[in-house]
């Protein structure tokens, strides 16, 4: 793997998240693999100081655990009883931060969230292996988007606290045709409604798209099982 050098504005500890985040993100990583700080830092050309501080970020996204004595781990699948309490966190707080963001809507706005759904689109039209890192970004941005501009820095407080759960979900979830388009849909039926300014409206859609999310994440999870 090349080795990736920061640039001279952002800290060191910045970037190797950021690359990390980005094997992640590539498939590079598998469910409970160990990850090697001696051989991190000879792939990536760094001291283990910055890697250390890359790697606790990590850990506090959920995406990897640290365990005594033995160094960090990616952190192993959700059980089927925790993807239903992650989804169920999510149906408490997402409806409520999309009624509060379609009370405050700006064309500026809108026009990101169109955005986001138009990459969603063309994501899943794309190969699987060109287009999974793309697809998850954008999905994110979508959500993300509406926890800053429900103007409740609480809800987004508690909305980003779930983001690495999240995150560490969809890196080790296989992507369907059906399953990618499937998201791009829901989320124009939250957009049109917010763009409607029907409030009410888009938290029932938003409801709607988390509890299908939901049924695709136990499908997924019940596939892993029968492997």
């Amino acid at each position: 793997m090349a080795t990736t050098r920061p640039s001279a504005r952002q800290p060191l500890a910045d970037k190797m998240y950021e690359v990390l985040l980005g094997q992640f993100m590539d498939g590079l990583w598998s469910p409970g693999q160990s990850l090697n700080i001696g051989a991190l830092t000879r792939e990536l050309n760094v001291s283990q100081t910055p890697l250390r501080e890359a790697l606790a970020r990590l850990e506090h996204t959920g995406l990897v655990r640290r365990e005594a004595l033995k160094g960090y781990r990616v952190a192993p699948l959700f059980t089927e009883r925790e993807l239903i309490k992650l989804m169920d966190a999510r149906l408490v707080l997402e409806p409520a931060m999309v009624h509060e963001a379609a009370r405050r809507t700006t064309p500026e706005f809108l026009a990101e969230l169109k955005a986001s759904i138009d990459e969603l689109e063309h994501c899943a039209e794309a190969p699987r292996s060109a287009s999974v890192r793309a697809y998850w970004a954008a999905d994110e941005r979508f959500h993300l988007r509406i926890a800053a501009q429900c103007d409740n820095p609480f809800l987004e407080s508690a909305y980003r606290s779930l983001g690495g759960h999240v995150q560490r979900f969809r890196l080790f979830t296989e992507l369907g045709a059906s399953e990618a388009e499937s998201p791009a849909r829901e989320h124009t039926a939250v957009y049109e409604a917010m763009a409607a300014g029907d409030a009410e409206g888009a938290a029932k859609k938003m409801r709607r798209h988390i509890e299908n999310a939901k049924a695709r994440a136990l499908t997924d999870r019940q596939a892993v099982d029968g492997d």
